[in-house]
């Protein structure tokens, strides 16, 4: 099956600007998700163990091997709890202006906007007031989110009550000293502490015993459920800021890092990551890129390093119908493309104002930007300027697709499951698991469990609340 100017895969583009007013048919929910847009799922490995315990990084390993306790910005000092910053729970994207929703595209549960049950947008919405006709009788691609929501953070993982961080680093060290290692009594402790609390265990830990934590669990153990731990006790910003680095160094580029971390994340998260990477690196973020990618892609990823996108909660209206036009004249209104207004338009504007200024352009171009963008630019340029309109849309959504596409198929990319798990546990992670069930009519701790293993399942599937 194929749709009228669509990529060859006959797949329509991500949901929600199909062209209206065309008659044809759409499969029923869960048979074709829709597509990444990014290159098949690499492996990808954290980089090989030194002498100092933690893993090396080719000539970047932090002193000891790990940012020791109070030496790294944020992580736990003495009597006060960690500073580092971080994503307030439950920050959302801000609601649309007057109420106005975007059609056909599951939004992020309202708890992002304010208080009051969530709803699926109903197809009222969309321009002209018509469910796109792409979908046989108006059908939605996704089921209906649930109506109620838990309220206050989206995150799975929750700063653990009358928390002791003496009693839980006894705790470790008992699971961990003598013969063999009781891996329940880690995963009881890791995946219910919430990133803070696991720094305070760490500096507790070393204080009582007078010995690395990491080093330890290092020691006892191995493959993907050490990869896990130790990705658990990073601080948030340094693993961001690992991940990257990892993501360049030595031969090849893993460019779907990049785009996923440097294309999600806020203006804090990101000037804090730019911080980091020099601090604990002694490298320059934007220069690796510049040395690491090239062409519009290159151009793209700096834009997205600087941290200054818009972030105001208004929409200005008219300014959506001149980025419209802008962007239709820069694409599919001439020969050829102008790459910059794509990325000034997409580097600078408010998530808010992007989903303003694709229904403008859905209404104006009788096509979605989404496809435009796929019939404009190809390779990791096409990948990260569809990651930037996915998190305008549905951030949750957008990591669902990660999620689901480093499960499907031959093989786990457990690199991407590990990353996206953690980093997301205490910020929207709830959200991210109810759009992986509309989207893929399974559970993903269905999903988890079917594609791991051993401890390694059970510590994912106790930090996605299965």
């Amino acid at each position: 099956m194929s749709y009228p100017g669509y990529p060859p895969t006959g797949y329509p583009p991500f949901p929600g600007y199909p062209p209206a007013g065309q008659e044809s048919s759409f499969p029923p929910p869960g048979q074709y998700p829709y597509p990444s847009g990014f290159p098949p799922m690499g492996g990808g490995a954290y980089p090989p163990a030194t002498s100092t315990g933690y893993p090396g990084a080719g000539g970047y390993p932090v002193p000891g091997g790990y940012p020791s306790p109070g030496s790294y910005p944020g992580a736990p000092q003495p009597g006060g709890a960690p500073s580092y910053p971080g994503v307030p729970p439950g920050q959302g994207f801000g609601a649309p202006p007057g109420g106005a929703s975007f059609s056909g595209y599951p939004q992020p549960p309202s708890q992002s906007y304010g208080s009051g049950p969530a709803q699926i947008p109903i197809p009222g919405g969309f321009p002209g007031g018509q469910m796109p006709s792409q979908y046989p009788g108006g059908q939605i691609p996704y089921p209906n989110q649930p109506a109620a929501m838990t309220q206050g953070t989206q995150g799975t993982i929750r700063p653990a009550a009358n928390f002791d961080a003496l009693k839980d680093a006894e705790i470790l060290r008992k699971a961990m000293k003598g013969f063999g290692t009781d891996e329940q009594a880690i995963i009881d402790v890791v995946a219910n502490r919430s990133n803070d609390q696991r720094q305070k265990i760490k500096a507790a830990f070393k204080t009582m015993y007078g010995k690395d934590l990491i080093h330890d669990l290092k020691s006892e153990l191995s493959g993907n459920m050490e990869e896990l731990i130790l990705a658990l006790f990073m601080p948030s910003t340094y693993y961001d800021a690992w991940s990257l680095r990892n993501a360049m160094k030595g031969a090849g580029t893993q460019e779907r890092v990049l785009i996923e971390i440097l294309c999600s994340r806020t203006n804090q998260e990101i000037r804090e990551i730019v911080r980091c990477y020099q601090s604990e690196f002694g490298r320059d973020l934007e220069k690796d890129i510049r040395s690491d990618t090239s062409g519009h892609f290159e151009r793209l990823l700096v834009s997205m390093c600087q941290g200054n996108r818009d972030e105001s909660q208004n929409v200005n209206h008219q300014m959506a119908q001149e980025d419209a036009q802008r962007l239709y004249q820069a694409g599919e209104g001439r020969l050829g493309t102008d790459e910059s207004s794509f990325n000034m338009i997409l580097a600078t504007r408010s998530f808010p104002q992007l989903k303003a200024t694709m229904e403008a352009y859905s209404r104006m171009a009788n096509r979605d930007l989404f496809s435009s963008v796929s019939r404009e630019f190809s390779g990791y340029v096409e990948s990260g300027l569809k990651a930037i309109l996915q998190c305008s849309l549905n951030r949750p959504a957008f990591f669902a697709e990660r999620l689901y596409y480093s499960m499907k198929g031959a093989g786990t990319d457990d690199s991407t499951l590990v990353r996206i798990v953690v980093t997301r546990s205490e910020i929207d992670l709830i959200q991210i698991k109810q759009m992986f069930n509309q989207m893929y009519q399974k559970t993903l701790g269905t999903m988890i469990a079917s594609d791991t293993s051993g401890d390694y399942r059970r510590l994912l599937m106790a930090i996605v609340g299965q």
